[in-house]
């Protein structure tokens, strides 16, 4: 049996049926020997030198076998069975994904969409063989997670006076500026238990899937700062005790000179540390304006008495000090790339979101090949990629997007190593797409926006260089999206 490209393989079928097989990621190799099974019966077994994750699939006359080294390996074959027509096709495959960080994420801060939908989100990645789902439960526009010690993080960080209109942009300026674009509406409040947390991370765990929590600082934090005002450089700022109500960056942020401020956010990320057990916590380290530290008297005295120059130089101290509160909980730190900035601990993953030209909060950017050279690991998400908050360049589109647009080609085309010298590869841990909610109102609207460019970014990322080609990938996914419509499985068996 001689071994073909998909392409090739594709050609070698006879029906018009299987002329394409509706696999999305297209597996690495793929061999079809010509006829059908006449039976469904799976057997399973284990050897050894396979690669984590991956599977080898025989389907011949008397059904399937399926050999992996693990337990992901078994239920990446799963997913595969699932997606082939019945009768299946005799056919031999070899798979296994080319990054290791295969990720969603996805932003519950701006508008919630409750366990349900995470949990149908998290079945539709695991089928398309993605293994992790970023979740974002904190920003300035409300908090998502009940904390033990602090009750008023979900009594008013959960909830806002009101958010911005359907059909308005308002990300700029004071909230007084953009009253008109304002709803008046009383949003939540919408927050996890942690009975919530507990079910949804076992249900992920189920299917393959790490959940890495993201609970920002030192910026995007108003809502918690809302909460509990003595935490800001200035809380009478907050005294409104109202989440922000524009999308948009807050100048209020963390402050790093008021030790119980560092002692609060320590409690969120201990408690984080025991109700998701997956080794990586994302700690923002976004977009954090410079502005309230500089001028508070409390910042001043921290970065004299801890020799710090400039307000740079104060955040990659909260950097590396939440690393290290981190790595004694066995858990690595994950940052947006602003937090790769100066002095931090190698062990800190960067994830790159900016593209040349997006400078975000004026920090400046550092390029992958640096960061990786200095001894970090990266996920690669780079908004042009990656942002599926984007429009979809689609005719007649009702959805509301950010301004900018990222079709299926162009996500098809996103390469995690692009522009990186091959001798720092290794060190590329994966890529991710990116769900910023602020104009997505509910689960279907946020369904609509994810597939199928997502799908795109998991071929990327699991079938990797030797994906066969988006003309290819565009008619086994019209075929995949058809056996769904028809039988209803859309979700990770």
């Amino acid at each position: 049996m001689k071994s073909l490209s998909w392409i090739a393989a594709v050609a070698a079928v006879a029906t018009a049926q299987a002329a394409v097989l509706p696999l999305v990621p297209a597996p690495q190799k793929i061999s079809l020997t010509g006829g059908h099974a006449v039976s469904t019966n799976v057997i399973f077994r284990t050897e050894a030198y396979l690669p984590h994750e991956g599977y080898r699939l025989t389907i011949e006359n008397d059904g399937a076998t399926v050999a992996s080294s693990d337990d992901a390996g078994a239920f990446y074959a799963r997913q595969t069975l699932a997606q082939l027509p019945q009768p299946w096709p005799r056919l031999k495959i070899e798979d296994s994904p080319a990054y290791r960080w295969r990720g969603l994420h996805l932003d519950e801060s701006r508008h919630f969409f409750g366990k349900d939908a995470v949990k149908a989100l998290i079945a539709r990645i695991a089928a398309h063989k993605l293994n992790v789902f970023h979740w974002h439960l904190t920003d300035d526009q409300g908090w998502r997670i009940d904390v033990p010690g602090y009750p008023e993080l979900v009594k008013y960080g959960a909830v806002r006076s009101a958010s911005p209109r359907r059909g308005t942009h308002p990300s700029r300026g004071s909230v007084a500026e953009n009253a008109e674009a304002l709803d008046g509406e009383r949003y939540g409040p919408y927050w996890y238990s942690e009975a919530d947390i507990r079910e949804i991370v076992a249900y992920a765990a189920e299917r393959h899937v790490t959940i890495v929590p993201e609970i920002e600082l030192p910026g995007h934090v108003y809502a918690a700062l809302a909460a509990y005002p003595r935490f800001a450089c200035f809380p009478e700022n907050l005294s409104a005790r109202d989440p922000r109500t524009i999308w948009g960056i807050e100048k209020d942020v963390l402050c790093i000179g008021n030790g119980e401020a560092v002692a609060f956010m320590e409690d969120v990320l201990d408690y984080v540390c025991r109700v998701f057990p997956g080794g990586f916590v994302h700690i923002g380290g976004d977009e954090c304006p410079a502005d309230r530290w500089e001028v508070c008297g409390k910042c001043r005295a921290f970065r004299e008495a801890n020799g710090l120059s400039t307000a740079a130089d104060q955040q990659a101290w909260v950097t590396r000090h939440f690393a290290e509160f981190l790595a004694e909980r066995g858990r690595r730190a994950v940052g947006w790339d602003e937090c790769l900035a100066g002095d931090v601990p190698e062990s800190v993953v960067g994830m790159c979101w900016r593209d040349p030209g997006c400078a975000g909060a004026g920090q400046a950017i550092l390029p992958p090949a640096e960061a990786l050279r200095r001894g970090h690991e990266l996920v690669m998400s780079p908004n042009s990629y990656c942002y599926l908050d984007y429009g979809q360049g689609l005719e007649n589109d009702p959805l509301q997007y950010a301004r900018r647009t990222l079709t299926l080609e162009r996500a098809y085309g996103f390469d995690p190593c692009a522009g990186i010298p091959a001798e720092l590869h290794g060190r590329v841990l994966g890529g991710q797409g990116d769900n910023w909610t602020e104009y997505t109102w509910n689960a279907e609207e946020l369904d609509q926006k994810i597939w199928p460019r997502a799908a795109a970014l998991a071929e990327c990322l699991w079938t990797g260089p030797a994906r066969p080609g988006f003309s290819d990938f565009t008619a086994r996914l019209a075929l995949l999206r058809g056996m769904q419509s028809a039988g209803g499985n859309s979700g990770a068996r």
